[in-house]
């Protein structure tokens, strides 16, 4: 091209250049920070069985700073504690499974629970010594907490070295638990019923997803013996997509039901057809897969990322509640019928409104239907500066609590905070937004 100008694929080329530079950058000062032989650690975890990479990062934790204990506490799916996960036997132990041992750690106030919401180490002091616990996250999914003592006092280096350490764990917990049921066992300290075992299986990987431009998390009750609700969310290269759904009745139907449309709908999203044709194909699949009279509703939700603009679809679903300026209100949707009703039925896709600094809220009528003495406004205000992952474990706290512990319907939200402007990385420290 003439003069100074430059290809699109050449400017193209020059900020991916710059973006793995910046990622190589970062990662080098966080090496650089701490002791911790990346490599060695690697290579060790990869040699060893999956069951043992817990083990095999404390081991060289040991080695490397000193540490005299080196435990790895899972969250587990109740949002409310951890499991420490053992195979040595301990009077503590509240499961067992063969040579597996689990031990509940409630959250509430103590240092885990500290680690966790900040995300940050937390330092005690410990008979001349210091316990550290340091949040395990990935891509602000909170995995759970590494908790070590070291006979010293700890200094930077040995901070960031555990720091570090925290970080490369959980993408070893991530890679190695699609090899064994030990990390989901852990997890477990509710049983599932059938249902909610086939339910779990519909979630997302991952509870939350921290990007540059929105943070996403969900959740969902009761842990144990769910049945139709269902979140979901996938980012793609220019765009991220949402759904929430809610199918008829209880039990294993429900997930039928639920299995069924959400199937279709991630079969529509991965062959790139637009909103209105996931839509359409899911509605399809319903229909001629499942039994007359049953139905899901839910809303589908993609957002574009260089214009910022978001479109929504609602299938008979509660409208969503958003949080802005300190007040929360209902956006405004018109209803199409829900999926698996009206053959060939034209679903709307209308507009989304979102400013940065907006909380989105989507829920299930197991939400709606709530006591009232359990003001959903002003949880929703009260929690507006937590984490999405924080404040949705938060609003649905109260609601169980409010009644008792026991719901008569499966009660799902996800929380979507918009930051609005042009797409970006995220600015993140050992997993997790600074």
């Amino acid at each position: 091209m003439p003069g100074s100008s430059v290809s699109h694929r050449a400017r193209q080329d020059l900020r991916l250049s710059d973006v793995f530079a910046s990622h190589r950058l970062a990662w080098m000062r966080d090496c650089e920070a701490g002791r911790m032989d990346l490599g060695a650690l690697l290579g060790a975890v990869e040699d060893a069985s999956p069951v043992a990479a817990a083990d095999v990062l404390g081991q060289q934790l040991a080695t490397s700073i000193g540490a005299t204990e080196v435990t790895f506490l899972i969250a587990d799916f109740s949002g409310q504690a951890l499991i420490r996960l053992g195979h040595a036997g301990t009077a503590a132990a509240t499961r067992t499974q063969g040579r597996e041992t689990a031990e509940r750690v409630p959250l509430s106030d103590g240092p885990h629970g500290r680690a966790l919401a900040a995300q940050e180490l937390e330092v005690v002091d410990d008979d001349g010594g210091a316990r550290v616990y340091a949040p395990v996250t990935n891509r602000g999914e909170a995995i759970g907490v590494l908790e070590l003592r070291l006979p010293d006092p700890p200094d930077d280096d040995t901070l960031a070295d555990v720091s570090l350490a925290a970080h490369a764990l959980a993408y070893v917990i991530v890679a190695n638990r699609r090899y064994t049921d030990l990390f989901e066992w852990g997890q477990r300290s509710v049983p599932l019923s059938l249902a909610a075992e086939i339910q779990h299986r519909l979630l997302p990987a991952s509870y939350t997803l921290e990007a540059g431009q929105f943070s996403i998390a969900g959740w969902l009750e009761p842990a144990g013996d769910n049945a139709g609700d269902t979140f979901d969310f996938s980012l793609g290269r220019d765009s991220v997509h949402l759904s929430l759904t809610d199918a008829m009745g209880h039990n294993v139907g429900a997930a039928v039901l639920a299995t069924v449309l959400v199937g279709a709908l991630r079969n529509a999203r991965r062959a790139g057809v637009g909103l209105a044709d996931q839509a359409q194909l899911a509605n399809a699949a319903l229909i001629d897969h499942t039994e007359r009279d049953e139905f899901v509703t839910g809303q589908l939700v993609r957002i574009d990322l260089a214009s910022e603009a978001a479109h929504i679809i609602n299938a008979g679903h509660p409208r969503p509640l958003r949080v802005r300026d300190g007040r929360v209100e209902a956006i405004e949707l018109a209803a199409d019928p829900p999926f698996g009703v009206v053959r060939n039925h034209p679903y709307r896709v209308q507009p989304l409104p979102l400013e940065p600094g907006d909380r989105v809220y989507f829920v299930t009528d197991g939400i709606l239907e709530r006591p009232p003495d359990v003001d959903l406004p002003a949880l929703m205000t009260a929690t507006a500066g937590q984490h999405p992952r924080e404040a949705v474990q938060c609003l649905m706290a109260a609601v169980l609590d409010a009644l008792g512990g026991e719901l008569e319907d499966d009660a799902t939200v996800m929380c979507l905070d918009w930051h609005g402007g042009p797409p970006r990385d995220r600015n993140s420290r050992a997993g997790a937004n600074r």
